[in-house]
């Protein structure tokens, strides 16, 4: 897994059991991400993302190993944006996640999911 994030302050190691979900995409997004936003915000936007490809968002329902690894994500995501103590970015996790479940369940369209992190993430600086 060369690259990723190894080990956060508080010593956990946020991959465990997303080796596989790490080398399907959310590598590249953390990447890209990391343009715009410290290392926790940047995987926290990473593993939103790789949630809603692995839940099949906006497409066919995922089966249930695939819906269980995209709540994983979102926890963790949950957890990393917690410790950075600002709720502006707390709240705006929660918003992004909202919009983009609400439009994959026949709301109004919102804008892609990237965008809308990147736009949040870079408002903080």
């Amino acid at each position: 897994m060369t690259g990723e994030p190894e080990v956060l302050d508080d010593g956990i190691m946020e991959l465990t059991h997303l080796q596989h979900v790490w080398e399907s995409g959310m590598r590249d997004a953390y990447t890209s991400y990391r343009a715009h936003a410290d290392r926790p915000v940047a995987l926290a936007a990473a593993m939103v993302e790789a949630a809603a490809r692995l839940q099949g968002l906006g497409g066919t329902a995922a089966d249930a190993a695939n819906l269980l690894l995209g709540d994983l994500c979102l926890a963790r995501a949950s957890r990393l944006v917690a410790g950075t103590g600002d709720q502006r970015l707390q709240v705006g996790f929660a918003r992004v996640i909202e919009r983009t479940a609400a439009w994959a369940a026949g709301a109004s369209p919102a804008a892609p999911l990237r965008e809308q992190l990147v736009d949040l993430i870079s408002e903080g600086t």
